[in-house]
């Protein structure tokens, strides 16, 4: 098995300005609309709790991190933990995911990095959804 599992990356242009990506990144209210009727919450302060709940593919799960970089309207990382994965609650098993934000001459290119994937596949798996909820994203911002 490779070391080096790649990072799932996905990229977006949205036709909006970062101020108003970043309020749709982090506004529970604004997130619920497009990440699939995931309830998060957090402060967004770094070293602060983060957590996703909702249901998915008929499982109701909550995900949680810790926020680890907030520069608003450029860069957010967390980690993550889903309990979905059957792994147990331990550092290794956490992901690291970072939203960068990029102005662009027609709105914000919006860039996700998921690493600490455990296979190709799982990184596979991971851009694919990642590509579904910045399209969501985008559709949502550009109404």
């Amino acid at each position: 098995m490779n070391d080096q599992i790649r990072d799932a990356v996905a990229s977006i242009v949205v036709a909006a300005p970062a101020e108003r990506v970043w309020e749709a990144l982090t506004d529970p209210d604004d997130v619920r609309e497009y990440f699939l009727g995931t309830n998060v919450t957090s402060t967004w302060r770094e070293g602060d709790p983060v957590t996703f709940a909702g249901e998915w593919k008929g499982k109701s799960y909550e995900d949680k991190g810790v926020v680890l970089a907030n520069r608003p309207n450029e860069l957010l990382r967390i980690t993550h933990y889903s309990p979905l994965t059957g792994l147990p609650d331990l550092p290794e098993n956490y992901h690291t995911v970072e939203y960068r934000l990029d102005p662009r001459a027609d709105g914000t290119e919006v860039s996700i990095t998921q690493g600490n994937n455990r296979s190709e596949s799982e990184a596979d798996e991971s851009t694919k959804l990642w590509d579904m909820v910045l399209g969501n994203l985008k559709e949502y911002l550009e109404r």
